[in-house]
């Protein structure tokens, strides 16, 4: 290329153009880092509101990998299981603070360990963001209010 030719466009991703409501379902699922912390189960504050998380994982999530042993399906084993969309994430407020989708809900940018930003899967591992190796299984809980972390947010 010579030295005044223009530089070549490029196309922003597909997460900087696309609203989060017009997304198709593949952009919408590869948002997900696979952190797992969504996964994990919470505590309420009756009193106050807050939600606190716990190393207390869904029985559905494999704490090796950080990813659901049957997400397809998940529904069938766990009916409370959110499935998250545009219109969902207006209403709930319990996202971890580095989750994909909740920083685009909010104008926010993707974290550099993100797998779309950094062409890596594994490095959202590798940044300890995820659950993988951090977490117990549900037959391992006894009540959740004993198993409260700060780690997740």
């Amino acid at each position: 290329m010579s030295a005044s030719s223009p530089a070549p466009k490029t196309e922003p991703p597909f997460w900087h153009a696309t609203p989060l409501s017009a997304m198709t379902r593949p952009q919408w699922e590869s948002l997900c880092d696979g952190c797992g912390r969504c996964c994990l189960h919470k505590v309420e504050d009756a009193d106050t509101g807050q939600v606190h998380y716990t190393e207390v994982a869904c029985r559905l999530l494999n704490i090796g990998t950080a990813k659901c042993k049957k997400y397809a399906q998940r529904w069938d084993d766990v009916p409370d299981c959110v499935e998250l969309s545009a219109t969902v994430l207006k209403h709930i407020d319990w996202l971890p603070s580095t989750c994909a989708y909740r920083l685009l809900a909010e104008g926010r940018p993707l974290a550099w360990w993100h797998p779309l930003v950094s062409g890596d899967p594994d490095t959202v591992h590798r940044a300890g963001i995820s659950v993988r190796g951090r977490v117990i299984t549900e037959s391992k809980a006894d009540l959740l209010d004993y198993h409260i972390v700060t780690w997740p947010e």
